[in-house]
């Protein structure tokens, strides 16, 4: 089965069992007819092939799909209107996002999980539904899948905050915008050289997203720049589970120089990050519109969704009730690389280097989940005993698996966080059919929620057709079900923090070199 297929399947899995955090393919190619410029994939640049695996989709151990008995309504199928009546669904495109869909334990939410659901309302009171319901069933995918998705018949509709380019729109049909006069703008970190026009950009660092309209956006810009003389953008592809948010904490962090991003969006984002800037003035495209996007040969939802979206838009009753509700609770990640972040960085980072090799472990990683456990803070404590910047229970380190009773002393509390991490790998993942980050991953669940748990967890992702031996797309989705937010949260936040870490990889050897 080909990756667009299994995305289906592994979304609709998810759907099914009330949870999913997607995360799929690397970026696509260029479009066609465009030259591309020299990119970076700065998420798996000089990774190991374990590591570029868990950004790839990966079939069921078996061979099998995963849910054979799904009916037609949930198969590949292309469909008129009237056959997402007869079927009573609609399948909305999404991609998971902090703003715009995401999960609160077995919840959904989000501005387009929350419009869309009031479209579900819209729709059953225009058709006159009795008894059996009109349903949207959300499928979540990464964005470099949603309009290959939508296109392949995959879903219905695909919903994503989507920018209205000439590109796309030669693929799929729009709906009347939800944005209007949107510019595609240059935001930038404070501690950065500002930008005053395009022409500042000439030999300039951008990262993106290659399925992004500001990837096409950027091309063009390079190709201008081009004709009169100038070095080029160099545009760094990033890792596709990224989505603006958090590459703007990235720039805020200082992890990054600069970005491309909505106006819209980065006109709020300003007032919440203080070391960002956005330079309003440098637009790589204007005049923009944001719209839900439809096959070509959906005239008649393209209709209803016109007719919900007069009603429900931009400066609307319930337009404005949906962007005060997400645009006001977000939580941000704190400024980890920068002082006084920057000096436990350096202080603890030698230490981590040398048990993360003792131990057969990327340091960086390890590095990640001591900061999310503890800030990299040894003088955490937490309400149930932890202990130090690993948060250990002194019980655990003393246990005969590890065998280190004194974790107040900082190496010595490092050194007990792997020696236990590897403990755990070895004991319960070592000969499971892998990757090695996979392996890496569950043991992260595993330090967070026990072994035993995660093993039931593993357990019932197999028996719902997901793949046990995955973390992502899989036994995270029973997980978010079965445990709520910290797990999921816990170790998506792990990986989060990695790839920030390896973006910032210049930065922090000039840091070490210059703490030692």
């Amino acid at each position: 089965m080909g990756k667009l297929g299994y995305a289906f399947i592994v979304g609709l899995a998810a759907i099914l069992i009330g949870v999913g955090l997607l995360y799929k393919d690397p970026a696509e190619a260029p479009p066609e007819g465009k030259s591309a410029p020299a990119v970076v994939d700065a998420a798996t640049e000089g990774t190991s092939s374990a590591a570029q695996e868990a950004v790839s989709p990966v079939p069921l151990s078996n061979g099998q799909r995963p849910l054979d008995y799904l009916d037609q309504v949930t198969r590949k199928a292309p469909r008129k209107f009237a056959e997402m009546r007869e079927a009573n669904v609609l399948r909305a495109l999404v991609t998971h996002s902090k703003t715009f869909y995401f999960f609160d334990g077995a919840t959904q939410r989000g501005l387009s999980h929350d419009a869309l659901v009031a479209f579900e309302d819209f729709l059953n009171k225009e058709l006159k539904t009795k008894t059996i319901k009109m349903r949207v069933v959300f499928i979540p995918v990464t964005r470099d899948q949603l309009l290959p998705a939508l296109k392949a018949g995959y879903g219905d509709i695909a919903v994503a905050n989507l920018t209205v380019t000439p590109e796309r729109e030669s693929q799929v049909d729009f709906s009347r915008p939800i944005y209007r006069n949107v510019a595609e703008v240059v935001v930038t970190g404070a501690h950065v050289e500002p930008v005053a026009s395009i022409d500042d950009l000439a030999g300039r660092v951008v990262h993106t997203r290659q399925s992004s309209s500001y990837y096409e956006s950027l091309q063009e810009t390079n190709e201008e720049l081009d004709s009169r003389g100038l070095a080029p953008i160099r545009i760094v592809a990033v890792d596709e589970h990224l989505e603006d948010e958090d590459l703007l904490e990235m720039v805020n962090a200082g992890l990054i120089d600069a970005i491309v991003m909505d106006s819209h969006k980065a006109q709020f984002w300003e007032q919440i990050f203080e070391d960002i800037r956005v330079h309003s003035d440098v637009a790589l495209r204007d005049g923009g519109s944001i719209a839900w996007a439809m096959r070509k040969d959906s005239p008649e939802l393209r209709k209803m969704v016109d007719k919900f979206l007069r009603r429900n838009g931009e400066g609307t009753l319930l337009g404005n009730i949906l962007l005060k509700r997400y645009l006001d609770e977000n939580v941000y990640i704190r400024n980890h690389l920068a002082s006084p972040e920057m000096k436990k960085f350096n202080q603890t980072a030698h230490l981590f280097q040398k048990y993360a090799a003792k131990y057969d472990f990327d340091w960086l990683m390890v590095m990640s989940q001591a900061y999310q456990e503890s800030r990299l803070d040894h003088n955490a404590r937490s309400h149930t005993g932890a202990v130090g910047i690993m948060q250990m229970l002194p019980s655990t380190a003393a246990d005969k698996n590890v065998g280190i009773p004194d974790i107040s002393d900082l190496e010595d509390n490092i050194h007990a966080g792997n020696k236990y991490l590897r403990f755990i790998r070895d004991r319960y993942f070592e000969d499971e059919p892998m990757s090695d980050l996979n392996k890496t991953l569950f043991s992260f669940a595993a330090y967070n929620a026990g072994p035993a748990r995660v093993a039931r967890l593993r357990r019932e992702a197999e028996r719902q057709g997901l793949d046990p031996n995955v973390w992502f797309d899989n036994v995270e989705v029973i997980a978010a079900k079965r445990i709520g937010r910290e797990t999921v949260q816990y170790v998506s936040n792990i990986y989060k923090y990695w790839v920030a870490y390896r973006l910032s990889r210049d930065t922090l050897k000039e840091s070490l070199a210059t703490a030692a």
